[in-house]
């Protein structure tokens, strides 16, 4: 059985190879489409999570959170009381940032000495941290002018986590090593069963030894291996070019891509199973891809897309794959944060796994 898997494996990857469109299709859109995001993506955020963590008791502290839960660029979603509740939600994405306001702030301020209030940012967005810090700025600066028009008795400290330079590209690279990876494993799954009918070959197959899930399998792995050998060429591009850092462990990253991957195949080999061409089934991809791209959080955080659209998106693998590489590299996320992301993947590539399992034994029966 695996020789036979494998000898079908063998000769997708070389019918792949031996077309030299299919070549250019594979190697050139990920050298390209790292260098066009890398300097030409720009992204606009307009509404923020925000945790406040208040330690003093006074009127000024208490009117400096107002001012933050009543602006209408933050919304107030939690309320940590300690370091470590503050570090867990920035950790796990619940908030874009925690407003830090110390036991001394009220005192400070009516003594008139500088008080200081601390501002931390989750910077693995690197263009929402800076308009983070401009609305904290504007607000702190309204506060500062109601209290004293003529000193400063308020001072903000922005510290921003996970990318402290704010990069866009430590941002923009780890979600394209998600997006070329899916689109790739969907695009050469999705013309598999769709080649082989257009060509006529799909009666020669179905005459071999090889059995429907074993044509499944053959089938799959292809995609699985070009999906994968994509999203490497863009992390190394990433490290060594563009000199992201890598701060989770490469083995993890890869584990989590191979399951990625594997959903995306099998989506693809679902749309080629109903494909009747080539054509149809490269429609196919571009119809199914351009709603998971954008309901993945990968343009615009999925915080800010209304309820009905963010319910949905949890059907998304590349939602859960954008937090888990954008975690391994600019965080070090734990592996118990990673399989937070990882078993949502999982079930949704057994259930497509299923689907396209069903739909390609009714395309070869």
């Amino acid at each position: 059985m695996l020789r036979r898997i494998l000898a079908l494996v063998m000769k997708e990857l070389a019918a792949l190879w031996k077309d030299s469109k299919t070549r250019r299709v594979i190697l050139i859109p990920p050298v390209v489409q790292v260098l066009l995001f890398a300097y030409a993506a720009n992204y606009d955020v307009t509404d923020v999570a925000l945790g406040i963590w208040n330690e003093d008791a006074g009127a000024q502290s208490a009117e400096l959170a107002r001012r933050f839960a009543a602006s209408p660029a933050f919304h107030v979603v939690a309320a940590p009381q300690s370091p470590a509740q503050a570090r867990q939600a920035l950790d796990d994405k619940r908030v874009a940032a925690v407003l830090h306001l110390p036991q001394t702030f009220s005192a400070d301020v009516l003594a008139g000495r500088t008080a200081q209030a601390e501002l931390l940012v989750d910077a693995r967005r690197s263009n929402t941290a800076l308009m983070l810090q401009d609305y904290a700025a504007n607000i702190v600066a309204e506060y500062n002018t109601d209290l004293h028009p003529t000193h400063t008795p308020l001072v903000l400290l922005t510290r921003d986590w996970f990318n402290s330079t704010l990069e866009s590209k430590w941002f923009i690279l780890p979600g394209l090593v998600c997006v070329l990876s899916l689109i790739m494993s969907l695009l050469i799954s999705a013309l598999a069963l769709a080649r082989e009918r257009e060509l006529g070959t799909l009666e020669q197959l179905l005459v071999t030894p090889l059995r429907p899930l074993e044509i499944l399998a053959g089938k799959a792995l292809p995609g699985i291996i070009v999906g994968m050998l994509d999203a490497n060429i863009v992390i190394i591009a990433a490290l060594l070019w563009f000199r992201v850092p890598l701060r989770g462990d490469f083995l993890l990253l890869e584990a989590v891509l191979v399951l990625f991957t594997l959903t995306g195949t099998a989506i693809g080999l679902a749309i080629s199973s109903i494909a009747r061409t080539q054509q149809q089934g490269m429609l196919g991809v571009f119809v199914i891809a351009s709603p998971m791209i954008v309901l993945s959080g990968y343009a615009a955080p999925v915080e800010n897309m209304p309820p009905a659209v963010e319910f949905i998106s949890r059907a998304d693998p590349v939602r859960y794959m954008l937090v888990a590489a954008r975690g391994l590299f600019l965080q070090d996320m734990p592996l118990s944060v990673v399989l937070q992301q990882a078993w949502p993947m999982a079930i949704i590539a057994a259930v497509m796994l299923a689907v396209a399992g069903v739909m390609v034994r009714r395309a070869v029966a």
